[in-house]
């Protein structure tokens, strides 16, 4: 912000009473370009060794450039066509295929930024909701999932929406497995001989998902099965063309709600060509009596 003084064209005799603010905003936009000379070393073996570049830049685009293209293109939906535009015209060289990699490239930090939001918020916070929704990604049927609570929230979108995979957005990342008291004490309440023989196995901490395996594997307990198992339920459900959340079909001997049956109304006689008015046309389109089946029965 910069200031300035202006005289006022006081007449004779005024006394001067101090300044007056006025306040003007403008927006400049405006490219700016920054030329680097690095030095250049052949070294003994004929490679080249130039200078490092100063940290934070990385590639021929600045920080506010990135973060204006990607403010534009997911927050005010502008598409990849206008935004060359747009930066073409504050006289930025650039073409699409640039911004199309500034939108899909290098967005690591941001996943690293989004998983740091939920270990933090799993952390501290008292209390959480969590909740999903279909998404689709890369032409597939997925799910989104949010948790968070009143100071944070966290996305992740995933193939889907078992308690397994809840329990794998939960860990935030970490590849690890532990067994500590804590997971003991809420197995034991589940499966009673599988805590006694994952307790009783001196390893308890596991690097990563295939090590875990393969000490399920050696313990036995890989093979166990889920009753019901969830996967045939699924596949029952396709066959008979139920939907996934719907309620299991009824088995052979389950105890079923018996209704009465419907009877069937009797044919209406149809008038002729000719409509009837009046009483006529009430009594033709009257359900039958019982003593006029009679009379047209004899």
């Amino acid at each position: 912000m910069r200031s300035g003084r202006f005289k006022a064209d006081a007449p004779p005799g005024s006394r001067f009473k101090g300044y007056a603010g006025f306040l003007v905003q403008d927006l400049v936009i405006r490219a700016h370009g920054i030329a680097f000379r690095r030095e250049c070393w052949r070294t003994p073996d004929g490679k080249m060794a130039p200078a490092p570049l100063p940290a934070g830049v990385d590639g021929h685009f600045g920080a506010e450039l990135r973060r204006f293209v990607l403010v534009q293109y997911h927050q005010r939906q502008v598409t990849a066509a206008r935004l060359v535009a747009r930066l073409r015209g504050f006289g930025v060289v650039i073409s699409k295929r640039p911004v199309v990699r500034l939108l899909i490239d290098a967005k690591q930090s941001f996943l690293n930024e989004a998983r740091d939001v939920l270990r933090a918020g799993l952390t501290n916070a008292a209390w959480i909701t969590a909740d999903d929704t279909g998404a689709r990604h890369k032409g597939k049927n997925g799910f989104c999932t949010q948790i968070g609570n009143a100071r944070f929230a966290w996305f992740g979108t995933t193939g889907s929406k078992s308690r397994l995979n809840f329990l794998e957005l939960l860990r935030a990342g970490r590849e690890d497995h532990v067994i500590n008291d804590e997971a003991l004490a809420c197995a034991r309440a589940r499966a009673g001989p599988v805590v006694a023989r994952l307790s009783e196995h001196e390893n308890r901490v596991f690097a990563d998902r295939a090590a875990w395996r393969a000490h399920l594997e050696r313990l036995g307990l890989a093979a166990l099965k889920v009753h019901p198992d969830p996967s045939a339920d699924r596949q029952r459900r396709r066959s008979v063309g139920q939907p996934q959340g719907a309620r299991p079909a009824r088995r052979r001997g389950d105890r079923q709600r018996r209704r009465r049956p419907v009877q069937g109304r009797p044919p209406w006689p149809v008038p002729g060509p000719r409509r009837p008015s009046g009483s006529q046309a009430r009594y033709v389109h009257r359900r039958p009596t019982r003593r006029a089946k009679r009379a047209s029965a004899l």
